[in-house]
């Protein structure tokens, strides 16, 4: 790994606990919460807060554009030069149920591609980080899982479908119930893809258009684990495709299977 990418990697790390710990000292604490684009698309003080920590790190080190969930930071990541990507509290659905499976995500990005990223759950005690040639939970290696067939395997829907949308879902779901072992659906698709990188699950699926904000560093983090990231047609996934499939790598045309029946 370059100079460059070293430290970036450890502002990455530096940006991602700061912002996971403002984030966790409102976990399970009365706080105000608000809707966005709709009644499942919320927000929190907390996110705000925690967000512009995680900025206040990177610019301590780095004056790179930011890709940010919350307030007036852009929205889309740009195919030339660096930038950061953030989601100060990814699941918050969870968080604010109480529910510990969220996490502080930051992504360091070189024209529109992921160089490093952590993924920080502080509820969870697991911290996720990958550079340019491993990943590590907690500072332990980790990669994908190296189970074969597919009657073995756990899979995740993820993303949110929305609700004129629950016919797609329904039919995701139904393919994955019937082409593998077992189904798990976590809240947050930073800590799903995450859990892919460490062996934990086999594959992730959706046709949902996925926020950067909420992938680019788990799909960072399943590639260097040694899995396959692409898009429901089979081509590598970009943080502008308009859905997404994770695997371990083995029985990925299975997981694109699933999307088959919903346009």
């Amino acid at each position: 790994m370059s100079d460059d990418a070293d430290r970036r990697l450890a502002v990455a790390e530096r940006a991602a606990r700061a912002g996971s710990e403002v984030a966790a000292r409102s976990f399970r604490r009365d706080i105000d919460v608000e809707t966005k684009s709709g009644e499942t698309d919320v927000v929190t003080e907390a996110d705000r807060a925690a967000q512009r920590r995680v900025i206040e790190v990177v610019r301590e080190e780095f004056d790179d554009v930011i890709v940010g969930e919350e307030e007036d930071e852009r929205k889309t990541v740009p195919d030339e030069g660096d930038a950061w990507v953030v989601d100060p509290i990814d699941g918050t659905n969870n968080y604010v149920r109480s529910i510990p499976v969220w996490a502080t995500s930051v992504a360091a990005v070189r024209d529109g591609e992921p160089v490093a990223a952590v993924n920080d759950c502080p509820a969870l005690g697991d911290t996720f980080v990958a550079g340019s040639d491993e990943v590590t939970r907690n500072g332990e290696p980790v990669s994908v899982s190296e189970k074969t067939d597919p009657a073995t395997f756990a899979v995740t829907p993820t993303i949110w479908w929305d609700f004129d949308r629950r016919d797609e879902y329904a039919a995701v779901c139904r393919e994955l119930v019937e082409r593998f072992a077992d189904v798990r659906r976590f809240g947050s698709a930073q800590v799903t893809l995450a859990l892919v990188a460490a062996g934990s699950l086999e594959g992730a699926v959706t046709n949902v258009d996925p926020n950067p904000w909420d992938t680019v560093a788990g799909v960072h983090m399943v590639r260097r684990a040694g899995g396959t990231v692409t898009d429901r047609h089979g081509d590598p996934w970009r943080h502008d495709s308009g859905s997404l499939v994770a695997s371990n790598g083995e029985a990925h045309d299975e997981l694109l299977a699933t999307l088959d029946p919903v346009a």
